[in-house]
C-alpha cells in the first residue's frame, strides 16, 4: 500500500515522503496514530504543494543566511579582555563572548553553540571562529581581542 507520511518515522522514512507498506501496518498503525495518509490523488496534490511551500521557505532562509554571513564576513569583530602587563589576557574568550560581541557589533543573534573557536585564544591579536548555520552553511568569522 502506498502512504504519504506526515512525520518522521524510524526504519521507515522522514516527513513528506511518498512509501509503499504493508496493508495492515498502514491500516493498523500509522494511519490511526497520524503518522501517514493514503496516497490517493488528493493527498498526492497536498503533498507537491507541501513540497514547493517548503522550497519556498528554504530558499528564502538560504538568502538570509548568506546576507548574515556577508555582515559577519565584512569586519573583524572586536572583543574586550581584561590582560597583563606581558599582553597575555586573564582567562581565555570564549563562545559566549563572541556570540554577544556579535549581537552588539552586527544586531545579529547566533547560538553560541554554532561557534566553535579554531585558536586557543590566551593573548591579544586577530583569531577566527567558525560559525555552523545549519544545512551545510558555515563561515569563517575574525574577531579581534583587544584590551579593556
Amino acid at each position: 500500500m502506498e502512504i504519504i507520511l506526515i512525520q518522521d518515522v524510524d526504519n521507515l522514512g522522514a516527513a513528506h515522503e511518498k512509501v509503499s507498506v504493508k496493508h495492515g501496518y498502514a491500516r493498523n498503525y500509522l494511519i490511526p496514530r497520524k503518522l501517514a495518509v493514503e496516497a490517493n490523488a488528493a493527498n498526492l496534490k497536498q503533498l507537491e504543494e507541501r513540497k514547493k511551500q517548503l522550497k519556498k521557505k528554504e530558499e528564502k532562509l538560504l538568502a538570509e543566511v548568506n546576507k548574515v554571513i556577508e555582515v559577519l564576513k565584512a569586519s573583524p569583530l572586536r572583543i574586550g579582555a581584561k590582560t597583563g602587563t606581558s599582553g597575555k589576557i586573564f582567562g581565555s574568550v570564549t563562545s559566549i563572548q563572541i556570540g554577544r560581541a556579535i549581537r552588539d557589533q552586527k544586531g545579529y543573534e547566533i547560538d553560541r553553540r554554532r561557534i566553535q573557536i579554531l585558536d586557543d585564544v590566551k593573548e591579544l591579536g586577530l583569531y577566527k571562529a567558525k560559525i555552523d548555520f545549519g544545512g551545510g552553511n558555515e563561515t569563517e568569522v575574525a574577531f579581534e581581542v583587544v584590551a579593556e
